[in-house]
């Protein structure tokens, strides 16, 4: 019989470590020379990326084959001719691992400034080179950064083009007379507007003047792949929908199968796939996340290997077979091939161990907004089959929200949220007003309300669980990193549902946030002019939206989890909110964390972030947490 415990008290066989093991994984999967490569995160050695030729480990410690392009960095290797180039996060270098002897030898030069140059989304080049974008800091502000297509000949790096402010690598015609890229300007994000350019390739390889072929004004190209010498194939959203388009040379345009399905997803980093050809008018697509094959001669997308919830968007064919980086409601990512034609799953890495009883079934639930609006949202109810609660206790909840906020939930297997709900506290992952896979339409939900539409989405969804009798109203907490951790401080601090929240590498102060004077990165120096409004017109709305404004208002305890090496949302955000806070009696903790960029990568960081938000929770609602070090609350 299993044993009444209190929520918040059970017992659980998921520890924090285990999660932290699961927390790396395959990424960046590529067919290359008739193989199957892939890159692995590695928690245990600091958060290394290294990279696997059919499981086979390619580059040894210490090369970490990460770049730092837009700062969450972009496509790190390429096999041109048996050998192997990737990017290496200390110095932000090409190398070139040469296929017979294994020496690492570098292709581009030394930086001025350390990772002053960084490359990205290599791709192969005209005779035997590699293609890749170039991020150059050309001052001392965080903005001053020029970025160009160059060649790699194992010298200086020869530039190509030019076109954008923000680019994605040439890829070269079957014919190798021309090259394609997507390009685009602030204040557009790659979601809002991007431009398909092609330009002829000389017998010099130098490119000639660009073209536009698609894309532009309101239109969005996530993805392209050059289908023969005369014609390419992207993911484009003309009707609000990611689909897939045949593009000629000529300018004709043709959607292969027009429906109201998200193919495509939103471009944060560069070389993402989420279309791959199989032939004979068949392709491998992303439907939401969820693998089909696209029919264009039957005009139809039909679902395949369903049992798998998520595909990361790193689509590629081999033999015949889609493979690719997917997880399910019972099992954590892995590298999987699928049989187009029966189905057939066969993994080619073992998943994580997980212990499926102690896992909650993610429950699929759309909620109603105030104003009718459609709220999809996750259910991870609490699941433990040892413990039971005591008759008429309602179970602490967290409200899960992700990042972007242009992300999305999954209903996939989560150790992150089984470690709560096996010890008895429910989650519910809201994609709220935003998220992707719904449309343009349901994205622009939040263009210039984030702060409002993100919040409201969020407390609906925990007022109707505590209206439907499943939450503990008393109980109700918010957690979210990044964009995420933004929409939990602004709930914080402007609604009175929420109890507790967990906050991680957040933006807190809007103003001092965004611009060409702001302490983010390029990339995103412009991306509040839609979320929020253009300045300087709507500078009262940032300072009103800002959690910082209004942390005095907190309505309950918050705990910040900080990387110190954060260019994305830099620490000085936390710094002055945490600042604010003393001596005003509210019950806080501030952790950071050594070289800890934008998002955890190390064991050592995540294990200690999800114990320290463990006992922050069993402080604030009143229950033991056995186990994990006691967080020390300040006020």
């Amino acid at each position: 019989m299993p044993e009444i415990l209190p929520y918040g008290t059970w017992t659980s066989p998921i520890g924090a470590a285990d999660v932290a093991a699961a927390g790396g994984g395959a990424q960046w999967l590529d067919v290359a020379e008739g193989e199957v490569w892939w890159a692995e995160a590695r928690p245990a050695e600091g958060g290394r990326l290294t990279l696997l030729r059919n499981g086979e480990e390619m580059l040894p410690a210490p090369w970490n084959a990460r770049n730092r392009v837009h700062e969450y960095g972009g496509r790190p290797w390429v096999v041109v001719g048996s050998a192997l180039y990737f990017t290496n996060w200390d110095d932000q270098r090409v190398y070139r691992r040469d296929p017979a002897s294994g020496d690492i030898a570098p292709v581009t030069p030394e930086p001025a400034a350390p990772q002053g140059v960084r490359y990205g989304d290599l791709r192969p080049g005209r005779g035997g080179t590699v293609w890749a974008v170039r991020e150059t800091s050309t001052g001392p502000r965080r903005v001053d950064i020029h970025r160009d297509l160059v060649e790699l000949t194992g010298q200086q790096p020869r530039p190509l083009a030019a076109s954008h402010h923000f680019l994605t690598a040439p890829q070269l015609s079957p014919d190798g007379r021309h090259a394609a890229w997507l390009g685009w300007n602030h204040p557009a994000m790659p979601w809002d507007e991007t431009e398909l350019c092609v330009a002829e390739v000389g017998p010099d390889g130098a490119f000639g003047p660009h073209r536009v072929l698609a894309g532009g004004a309101g239109v969005s190209v996530c993805q392209l792949e050059w289908e023969s010498p005369g014609s390419l194939l992207a993911l484009l959203d003309p009707r609000g929908w990611w689909n897939l388009h045949r593009i000629t040379l000529d300018g004709r345009v043709t959607e292969l199968a027009p429906a109201e399905r998200e193919l495509g997803g939103a471009l944060w980093k560069i070389g993402s796939r989420w279309f791959a050809p199989l032939g004979e008018g068949r392709y491998a697509v992303l439907d939401s996340g969820r693998l089909a094959v696209l029919d264009e001669n039957a005009r139809t997308v039909t679902g395949l290997a369903p049992e798998l919830t998520e595909w990361a968007a790193a689509l590629a064919v081999h033999d015949g077979d889609v493979v690719g980086i997917a997880a399910g409601t019972d099992r954590e990512s892995a590298v999987v091939r699928v049989d187009p034609r029966s189905g057939s799953v066969t993994p080619l890495t073992e998943a994580p161990e997980v212990p499926v009883a102690y896992l909650p079934v993610p429950v699929e639930r759309v909620f109603t907004g105030t104003g009718g609006e459609r709220i999809p949202a996750y259910l991870y109810p609490p699941a433990n089959p040892d413990h039971a609660a005591p008759e008429g206790e309602l179970p602490p909840y967290l409200v899960h929200v992700h990042g972007g906020p242009t992300g999305r939930n999954f209903p996939v297997a989560d150790l992150d949220f089984a470690y709560f709900t096996s010890r008895g506290i429910g989650v519910v992952a809201v994609n709220y007003g935003g998220s992707t896979g719904y449309g343009r339409e349901y994205r622009e939900r939040l263009r210039e309300q984030w702060g409002v539409v993100d919040v409201r989405d969020c407390v609906t969804v925990a007022e109707a669980l505590v209206a439907e009798g499943i939450a503990d109203p008393a109980r109700l907490a918010i957690r979210g990193g990044s964009a995420g951790g933004f929409t939990s401080a602004a709930a914080m601090t402007t609604e009175q549902v929420f109890r507790a929240g967990t906050i991680k590498y957040p933006i807190l102060d809007l103003a001092g946030w965004t611009g060409d004077g702001g302490e983010t990165h390029d990339f995103e120096s412009r991306y509040l002019d839609g979320l929020v409004g253009p300045l300087p017109g709507t500078r009262e709305r940032y300072v009103a939206r800002s959690p910082l404004t209004h942390a005095r208002d907190l309505t309950g305890p918050v705990l910040f989890l900080q990387g110190l090496d954060d260019q994305i949302c830099p620490p000085e955000q936390a710094d002055r909110f945490v600042k604010s806070l003393r001596g005003k009696g509210i019950p806080h903790a501030y952790l950071t964390f050594d070289g800890e960029q934008h998002g955890f990568r190390k064991a050592s960081t995540m294990i200690a972030a999800l114990e320290a938000e463990l006992s922050f929770y069993g402080q604030v609602f009143g229950f033991a947490t056995p186990g994990v070090p006691r967080l020390d609350l300040h006020r």
